[in-house]
């Protein structure tokens, strides 16, 4: 048991609190998933892949990822544009963790 009190404490001050503050959302834990099996991926193979998600709220979440430093955008110059979407070294560190999440959902499924 600790000594630390929780009125000493804050939640906004942990490490759990600041993954959760990059990761959390409806798409972002979905998009980090489909970048860590499938990448590279284009936005529509990621519209697709998301199911009814909007043109704004994708592109949303992947610019707060990007911005993150969790994905990478790489745009090629052709007509029609061609973008890819692949997770960055430092979204790589989270392939972990997420298969973790993934394992624990096969094992607790109901």
């Amino acid at each position: 048991m600790s000594d630390r009190k929780i009125s000493e404490a804050s939640f906004s001050d942990t490490g759990y609190s600041y993954t959760l503050s990059l990761i959390s959302g409806k798409y972002k834990p979905v998009i980090l998933y489909c970048l860590m099996e499938y990448e590279p991926v284009r936005f529509n193979e990621m519209q697709r892949y998301l199911g009814k998600v909007a043109d704004k709220t994708l592109s949303q979440n992947l610019k707060e990822l990007e911005h993150d430093g969790l994905i990478h955008r790489e745009m090629y110059p052709e007509i029609p544009p061609k973008v890819e979407y692949t997770l960055t070294e430092r979204g790589q560190s989270l392939v972990q963790v997420l298969d973790r999440l993934c394992t624990w959902g096969e094992e607790n499924r109901i």
